[in-house]
């Protein structure tokens, strides 16, 4: 049953409206660019990284929140693009209205929602007394990029300290 529920609040995520249209409009803001990019290919990698990673270390973090910081905390990065939005802000309050607008019976305690965009706020930099999801997604989303095999890590702007120099386990 909680599978089924899971399942099923993190497709409401994925088909609302404004997650689409959010998709979209990144996705033709990405297109072309040589350097990693913010589609459904990474959400879901953030996610799973994650998730593993909380089960190794039996973090009490239940997987649909994970998973909804995951497939949201990049959102809002073609307001970025656009205009020169923080995209850990966008995205946050794209999260938001999405959440809050989710049928009453998939909707996240306000606790968990808060959860939620405290961990997509947070995901860019860390900051000294992260919460729980918060550093996990930080460090999943890092932990996604596989930039010793990216043919243009030289001309990537991304800081070498969080560039992945090798496979990690």
């Amino acid at each position: 049953m909680e599978h089924d529920i899971c399942r099923e609040r993190l497709e409401a995520i994925r088909n609302h409206p404004l997650y689409q249209s959010s998709l979209r409009r990144l996705n033709d803001l990405e297109r072309g660019r040589i350097f990693c990019r913010h589609g459904m290919e990474h959400l879901l990698d953030t996610a799973r990284i994650a998730y593993i990673k909380s089960l190794e270390r039996a973090l009490p973090l239940s997987r649909d929140l994970i998973y909804a910081a995951a497939l949201l905390h990049d959102i809002g990065k073609w307001e970025q693009y656009e205009n020169g939005t923080p995209h850990e802000l966008s995205s946050a309050r794209i999260a938001e209205e999405i959440l809050s607008g989710l049928p009453p019976h998939l909707r996240f305690s306000p606790e968990e929602t808060e959860t939620v965009l405290t961990a997509i706020r947070g995901h860019r930099k860390l900051r000294e007394t992260p919460e729980l999801l918060e550093a996990l997604l930080y460090e999943s989303d890092k932990a996604s990029r596989a930039c010793f095999s990216c043919p243009a890590s030289e001309a990537c702007n991304w800081d070498t300290t969080k560039k992945n120099k090798e496979i990690d386990l």
